[in-house]
């Protein structure tokens, strides 16, 4: 009878044990099918069990961790880790708690973790069971789809362009969390990137880069603008698409970045940038997020840029309207007032005349008046041009009534009595404008400059200014000699009359990097920025017609007819040489009504001629092409 009780209770546990592995493997491969992570612990939080979609998430296996803690609570988050057990183990079951957990490879993902603790037989606390979902992706969607929300939304009230870029980097910033992001734009004139606007955590960073350009086949932006593919690279410093010079000149070392294209319509306008993410490594969702952001500024930046350049060309024609009427009265100031004398001049010379036989000689006086009215009213038709804004027809014309302005009264002291004074005239303006050739010839810029400002010393004598000549060896460029003196003395003239006594002028030649360069920089009173946009395009004088004055040649602010700078510009045209300027207007007289007393020792502002050097200055260079690059693929340097 008790061996029959004995052998029913074993078969009873066998049951059990059976049911329980029964119940054990449906339990398993429900875990097993589940497409979220589960793994279980021990009370001491040692590993039992991984499912697969754990092992595929989270990148490890149970072999690796069967009986050891999962490594993967970020370091932040540890002291919300304990918090979060011990609530487990007070309430038993959790729900919905969001945090943040460690893939193998490094990578930081989003988890909602649900969890509940199970007992043994005996009801004891055997460990816990914990459900985790990855929502990285769809945080990361929702994330991406209110960013592109409210940039779509906020866009239009930016309307300068800055604001708008720099509104943009700080979204994507603050989505993808990094420590930089810049938009980078292509200048299509000099195929060079620019940043137009950066974003840093530094803050200093942001201004250094700003000032950066280089090559647009450059670095991974030259790759994107080149290919129309955004591109990630992990490892910057190591990569192939390394360009270290941004990097130097910015202070700022790169270690990982997203390139992508900014496309509109027609084109690629540029590259917005992200560098240096907080946390992990840049990935497909991070390109995906920042080419959405791109697609939908692109016209925006468009539109902004060119709504800024409409802006400077408005500016550019109220500058251009008001040196019309800055010329207008200029012509009537250096026009009107030197025929009336020489119209009183001849009247003058009439009543000398008067008592001498003969009608020979009021035959010629009244020609010479005639003449003399006839420029007036020439005059008078070169307002009416300008009106009307035939430029071209008003520089001929112009040119032409200074030419003669000059020469009208030695013509009438040396013509005087004699019937060919119109003869002469006319003479006089086929040497100054009549056709002729300039012959292009291989010239040492070097040789050349220093002899030619040497033979330009006793004109500015009287002056008291420093000019120091700098030269180095360099290759010869082909130019005519008549034109290179045109332009060496323009610039040397040009610069006396700019700079105070005690002022300094150095002039220089160097190679440069694409030909020989000349350097005239001088460090007087600096043109204003209206003035520096006008200097190069049109017939302009850069002081108020009130305060101008053609006194002797090479004085302070003895000013001129104008053309020096606008002929030098038409020769860079003809001869293929590059012209630039750069100038700083003087800091104590920053408007072109305010008056530089013209003497450093008369100067209430300049306690020293270093104050003076440091306060403004002007510098103009020009890049000649090497004689044989000219020759073989540049102009032909004849007129």
């Amino acid at each position: 009878m008790a061996g029959k009780k004995q052998t029913t209770k074993t078969s009873t546990i066998s049951s059990a044990d059976t049911a329980y592995r029964s119940v054990e493997r449906r339990y398993r491969a429900l875990l097993e099918f589940l497409p979220d992570p589960v793994f279980v612990v021990d009370v001491r939080g040692r590993i039992s069990y991984l499912n697969p979609a754990f092992m595929k998430t989270f990148g490890w296996n149970l072999e690796e961790l069967e009986g050891k803690h999962i490594p993967f609570v970020p370091a932040h988050l540890k002291e919300e880790t304990r918090q979060g057990i011990r609530r487990l183990q007070i309430e038993k079951v959790i729900h919905g708690f969001e945090t943040k957990r460690l893939t193998k490879d490094g990578k930081i993902i989003d988890v909602v973790l649900d969890g509940a603790i199970y007992f043994d037989e005996d009801k004891n606390l055997a460990g816990q069971v914990i459900i985790l979902r990855d929502v990285t992706r769809g945080k990361r969607v929702t994330r991406m789809n209110e960013a592109l929300y409210r940039v779509a939304k906020a866009l239009p009230q930016y309307q300068s362009l800055n604001d708008r870029l720099e509104f943009i980097i700080k979204e994507v910033q603050e989505i993808i969390g990094l420590r930089g992001a810049s938009v980078i734009l292509i200048d299509e004139r000099k195929n060079e990137f620019f940043f137009r606007q950066a974003v840093y955590e530094d803050g200093e960073t942001d201004k250094r880069i700003k000032e950066i350009r280089f090559p647009a086949d450059k670095g991974v932006a030259g790759y994107v603008y080149r290919t129309g593919k955004p591109l990630i690279v992990p490892d910057y410093p190591n990569s192939p698409y390394f360009f270290g010079e941004v990097d130097e000149k910015s202070g700022y070392q790169t270690k990982n970045m997203i390139d992508v294209p900014i496309r509109t319509p027609d084109r690629i306008i540029g590259v917005l940038c992200a560098v240096n993410k907080k946390e992990g490594e840049f990935d497909e969702d991070d390109l995906e997020l920042l080419s959405a952001i791109a697609s939908t500024v692109a016209s925006p930046i468009e539109n902004a840029r060119i709504n800024e350049e409409l802006k400077r060309s408005y500016e550019e024609v109220k500058s251009l309207n008001k040196a019309k009427d800055r010329v207008i009265h200029h012509l009537s100031h250096e026009l009107k007032t030197p025929v009336s004398v020489l119209s009183a001049s001849l009247s003058l010379l009439t009543k000398k005349l008067s008592g001498m036989d003969g009608k020979d000689w009021k035959t010629i006086m009244d020609r010479a008046e005639r003449n003399l009215k006839r420029i007036l009213e020439m005059q008078y038709e070169v307002e009416d041009i300008l009106k009307k804004k035939d430029y071209t027809t008003y520089y001929l014309i112009s040119a032409l009534l200074d030419a003669c302005s000059d020469e009208m009264e030695v013509l009438a002291s040396l013509e005087a009595g004699e019937e060919n004074m119109l003869q002469s005239i006319r003479k006089r303006i086929e040497d100054l404008f009549g056709p002729r050739e300039s012959v292009s010839e291989k010239i040492s810029l070097d040789v050349f400059t220093k002899n030619t400002v040497q033979a330009l010393r006793p004109l500015f004598a009287h002056r008291m200014c420093h000019v120091e000549v700098r030269t180095e060896k360099t290759p010869p460029i082909c130019i005519p000699r008549d034109v290179l003196t045109k332009i060496i003395e323009g610039l040397v003239r040009n610069a006396v009359c700019n700079t105070p006594d005690g002022g300094e002028i150095v002039i220089s030649v160097k190679n440069g990097e694409t030909g020989p360069a000349l350097e005239v920089r001088d460090f007087g009173v600096g043109i204003t920025e209206e003035n520096r946009r006008l200097i190069f395009e049109s017939y302009i004088t850069t002081r108020e017609t009130m305060q101008y004055s053609t006194r002797k040649p090479y004085d302070f602010n003895a000013g001129g007819k104008g053309f020096d700078l606008l002929r030098m510009k038409i020769f860079s045209e003809r001869y293929n040489f590059k012209i630039g300027m750069t100038s700083t207007r003087c800091s104590f007289i920053p408007d072109d009504d305010d008056l530089c007393p013209g003497d450093i020792k008369n100067c209430s502002h300049c306690t020293s001629e270093r104050v003076c050097h440091n306060s403004g200055g002007t510098a103009v260079v020009i890049i000649f092409p090497e004689a044989d690059a000219f020759m073989n693929g540049g102009k032909s340097g004849r007129k």
